[in-house]
Formats: C-alpha cells, sequence, structure tokens
C-alpha cells in the first residue's frame, strides 16, 4: 500500500474491517478503502457504500453505489435498488 497500489489498499481495507490478520480498524479501513476507490476500484467505492449504509448515511451510501454502478458493478445497483425499496432514499434526491 505504501507504494500506492490499489488492490493493496483495497485488501488492507477489507482485512482492516473484517479484523483478518490485524485488530480490526473501521477507521483505517475506511481511509484504505477510500484511496482504493479514488483510484478506480469499483469493489472498494461499493464496500464504502456498504459502509455508510451499515452506519445509516443512506445520501452518502447511495452516491458511492451510483459512482460503482457507473464503473460497471452490478451488486451497486441492486443496493440502490434495495435502498430506494426501503424507503430511505428517494430517486427525486438523485435526479
Amino acid at each position: 500500500a505504501e507504494l500506492g497500489s490499489i488492490e493493496a489498499h483495497y485488501n488492507l481495507g477489507n482485512r482492516y474491517w473484517n479484523g483478518e490478520g490485524v485488530s480490526q480498524d473501521r477507521v483505517k479501513a475506511v481511509r484504505h478503502l477510500e484511496v482504493a476507490a479514488m483510484k478506480g476500484n469499483m469493489a472498494a467505492r461499493c464496500n464504502l457504500g456498504d459502509s455508510e449504509r451499515l452506519y445509516g448515511n443512506y445520501e452518502r451510501a447511495v452516491l458511492h453505489y451510483l459512482i460503482a454502478a457507473k464503473q460497471g458493478d452490478t451488486s451497486a445497483l441492486e443496493n440502490i435498488r434495495d435502498i430506494f425499496m426501503g424507503g430511505v432514499a428517494t430517486k427525486e434526491q438523485y435526479a
């Protein structure tokens, strides 16, 4: 990750999120996922959406999912649909 590898940041983000081989640290996880997402990793972007959704930040979650969906992530579309179907966001908010 120190050398800027997108995949390394993505993997570290997931490891910190889940506490796999390291102490669980969601702040570090999000930091690494943000770096990977900003460099185009759509899975990291979708994971950031998951993180925001977990903490009830649905507006930010949808924004992350929209970016991932534009990159071709079909699970992001499903997540957007679930948020809309759950009534916590409306199409008008994102039109």
